[in-house]
């Protein structure tokens, strides 16, 4: 086995390409102390960025299953090696996003997990546009990471966040279960 974990096969993978990338979706739930199980690792990368590492991924036996302009879906034979999400953004909102980002260590290997803001909003943003495969996950998402983290709802930037990236209705929402 070349790579005794997918942290150590992506971290490896990253730092060839020299890339940046944000660890999202399950694993930074969990960073923020929500509690949550996830099938597959979730990163947020330029589409550049996704087209220089796609080629080293396809080596280890990673295969696209689902790809358009935002999104691909990376899937490996090997059990331990899990799924593999890039949603795709600009370099500006990349690099704003790795500002404010914090270092975590998985597997004694170093990732970039977004600010919590900045994980809710791209949480918001998932809902907002997908709200019937986004549903059932990502809003209970934000309702723990905002409970857990004791986010003040009502806080004048938080609501701003919440219009900005989502909608009145899902501000709403979120108002309504805290």
């Amino acid at each position: 086995m070349k790579y005794p974990t997918i942290f150590h096969l992506i971290s490896d993978v990253f730092n060839k390409k020299n890339t940046d990338a944000v660890l999202i979706g399950g694993f930074a739930v969990n960073y923020y102390k929500v509690s949550r199980q996830t099938a597959d690792i979730d990163f947020l990368i330029t589409k550049d960025g996704f087209d220089e590492i796609s080629v080293l991924l396809e080596k280890e036996g990673y295969k696209k299953d689902y790809s358009q302009d935002v999104f691909a879906k990376l899937s490996n034979s090997q059990q331990y090696l899990m799924d593999i999400d890039f949603m795709f953004v600009d370099i500006e909102t990349l690099t704003r996003i790795i500002k404010d980002a914090k270092e975590i260590t998985i597997a004694k290997q170093k990732f970039m997990v977004p600010s919590l803001n900045h994980l809710i909003a791209l949480k918001l943003h998932s809902l907002k546009f997908n709200p019937k495969i986004r549903e059932n996950r990502d809003l209970p998402d934000i309702i723990e990471l905002v409970r857990v983290n004791k986010v003040n709802v009502k806080d004048r930037d938080f609501k701003e966040v919440c219009l900005k990236f989502g909608t009145e209705e899902l501000y709403s929402r979120i108002l309504n279960r805290m």
